[in-house]
């Protein structure tokens, strides 16, 4: 399976923590690096030309009707333009190069790195000429990366989760802690490249999943076939050749955000919504579940403590970059825009 990459990694929970400047105790569990990403950005509405095929706008004072087309033409839309965005910098410093123009998960990244990059030197972790790089090569130099590390371990206070915490969280978490589970299931990948028309392409993958969906129920008995047609059609993974089908897979087998939305669900049949996932946008039959076997607490405990930490560190983070962030002049970016982690 090309496309699917071999990947394992589990969704982190929620949960919370606390942060305490200057805490001696507490560190980041192995394996999580501080990589900040989201995405954001920042712009404001504007009122929209005054456009006489629009509507024209009163004096002061004096009410006025707007310019209406005639009967039976429609009304030209309104179309407000976003405002064009700041460029984005840290206290002065520039995360981007002139003329660049990041994405807002890139750009958000970069100030939250610069955010942390700046307090390690005021805590005397990172010398003070150290200097950011961010308009040239967008990294930041090893020195700077070493001391974010132990700017974190040192900042950052993660509590060890009490067993009833750990027991609860398998509780409601039972389908994510079995082994066998294995699902048969095929896709049409719409595949994201460099340069593509990200709204198109979601616009094409929309339109085919919603035609599978209704073919699907409107031919009875022909599913099979109308899949296996739009696969061939449209899908970007060699899979097409075969109607898309990916045979059975377990959650190892695929990518984690491809595996969270198949392993732990119900659902049989063509999913309602388009799965997102590193390759691109999928179209998802699942045709088959087995649930395999469900695995006690005491075999899954440290697994269950394992996420719990992950998901209390990322907690810490967000609150220790939000008050960076509180004390800063940020611009051009917003860094509280994300719904997903800040550190993966």
């Amino acid at each position: 399976m090309d496309s699917i990459e071999a990947a394992r990694g589990e969704a982190i929970p929620g949960g919370w923590t606390t942060v305490r400047r200057g805490a001696p105790t507490g560190s980041r569990p192995k394996g999580l690096a501080p990589a900040v990403h989201a995405d954001g950005g920042c712009g404001h509405a504007h009122e929209p030309p005054q456009d006489p095929a629009i509507g024209v706008r009163a004096r002061p004072g004096e009410p006025r009707e707007p310019d209406l087309p005639p009967a039976g033409e429609r009304m030209a839309p309104v179309i407000e333009r976003p405002a064009p965005r700041e460029p984005a910098s840290v206290d002065g410093v520039a995360l981007q190069a002139d003329g660049e123009a990041p994405d807002a998960a890139t750009l958000r990244q970069r100030a939250c790195t610069e955010l942390l990059r700046r307090a390690a030197q005021r805590t005397g972790l990172l010398a003070g000429d150290d200097r950011a790089s961010w308009d040239r090569d967008g990294v930041v130099s090893e020195a700077a990366s070493a001391a974010i590390e132990t700017l974190l371990e040192r900042e950052l206070v993660v509590p060890e989760p009490s067993e009833e915490a750990c027991r609860r969280h398998h509780a409601a978490r039972a389908a994510i802690y079995t082994t066998g589970e294995r699902v048969r299931a095929r896709h049409i990948l719409f595949a994201v490249t460099a340069g593509a028309d990200v709204g198109a392409l979601r616009r094409q993958a929309e339109a085919c999943l919603l035609d599978v969906r209704a073919r699907d129920r409107r031919e009875s008995g022909a599913g099979d076939e109308v899949f296996a047609r739009a696969a061939r059609n449209f899908s970007n993974c060699p899979s097409g050749e075969q109607g898309g089908d990916l045979g059975w897979l377990r959650r190892e087998d695929c990518a984690p955000e491809f595996a969270r939305e198949l392993f732990g669900h119900q659902e049989v049949g063509v999913l309602s919504r388009l799965v997102h996932s590193r390759f691109g946008l999928h179209v998802v039959e699942v045709l088959e579940r087995d649930a395999g076997e469900p695995l006690s607490y005491e075999q899954v405990r440290d697994a269950v403590a394992l996420s719990l930490r992950q998901q209390s560190y990322v907690t810490a983070l967000r609150q220790y970059l939000s008050l960076l962030a509180g004390q800063a002049d940020v611009r051009g970016v917003d860094i509280d825009a994300a719904d997903s982690p800040l550190v993966r």
